[in-house]
């Protein structure tokens, strides 16, 4: 019976020169996969100037237009995000080979890469789907891409004193955050920033979103979870009349008369997940959760 070629977008961490051996024996994997391989322009340099290693069977890829079954990203869970990002509302499912050090979202480990790709030509993998956040910026556009899929921190600049953030929910006014910033995360995202800053731990499948303060200047403000059909709208006021708005780690400055409005996004990212991997599990591996310490 003949077997369909698989066609696929790789991308990878550009900083990891170290990671040329597992490097290999992912792209080994796809080459003897027969699979039709396609790089991202920036990690093929990579490959080509800092490994050494040779390519003769990929192609190079400067814009995401082709429709490819899969993307595999390779590095950490930055990595992922970023490639989450790029493949945006195509919504190709995403193989997240861990070549960093957490690997949360990037949970496949190259000496597994062969046997994963084994258990999707099988039937076994599943797709977590992830609700990602979408911005939307009035009074000055964003440059880059404008959905998260763990987060949108809106901070304060470095030299800059706290900010003052008027937020409304569903055209209802919320609080005035007086704070170094706030993050609305995903439940994806409420085990990265919002984690750090006294938020809850949201399991993935949840429906909701959660707003927590970046060292707010009241005890009284505590993480909120709201409903993921919320339309969050956001006007912050600085002394030095600009702010920060990270997604998913990217940072742009815009001025404080620009309206942010947060909501769900139209599509969803899609994770490649293997058997017998779950969320709790993941938990308990990766971030030590309900670890007893004293033993």
């Amino acid at each position: 019976m003949h077997r369909r070629k698989f066609i696929i977008a790789l991308f990878g961490n550009c900083f990891q020169t170290k990671k040329s051996a597992s490097i290999q024996k992912v792209l080994s994997c796809l080459e003897n996969l027969g699979a039709e391989v396609h790089i991202d322009r920036e990690y093929y340099e990579f490959l080509q100037h800092s490994t050494g290693l040779q390519l003769p069977f990929a192609h190079v890829f400067d814009c995401y237009e082709e429709p490819y079954d899969y993307a595999v990203s390779m590095g950490g869970d930055g990595t992922l995000l970023r490639t989450a990002s790029i493949v945006g509302s195509a919504s190709t499912p995403i193989i997240g080979v861990n070549m960093g050090r957490l690997g949360f979202l990037a949970d496949i480990h190259p000496d597994e890469f062969d046997q994963c790709l084994r258990d999707i030509m099988e039937g076994h993998v599943t797709l977590d789907e992830r609700s990602l956040l979408q911005v939307q910026a009035e009074g000055q556009p964003l440059k880059g891409y404008n959905c998260a899929l763990n987060d949108v921190a809106i901070l304060k600049h470095d030299n800059a004193s706290m900010i003052s953030i008027r937020a409304k929910v569903n055209g209802e006014y919320l609080t005035t955050y007086q704070a170094d910033g706030l993050v609305v995360s995903t439940p994806t995202g409420s085990t990265a920033y919002s984690l750090s800053n006294g938020g809850p731990i949201i399991i993935p499948q949840t429906r909701v979103f959660l707003m927590t303060a970046v060292a707010p200047h009241s005890l009284n403000t505590r993480p909120l979870v709201i409903p993921e059909t919320a339309i969050v709208e956001l006007q912050v006021e600085s002394r030095t009349h600009n702010f920060l708005v990270a997604i998913d780690g990217r940072s742009e400055s815009l001025c404080d008369t620009t309206r942010l409005t947060l909501q769900l996004a139209p599509y969803k990212a899609r994770i490649v997940k293997r058997p017998r991997q779950n969320h709790f599990q993941t938990l308990r591996e990766k971030m030590m959760w309900g670890a007893d310490m004293r033993k």
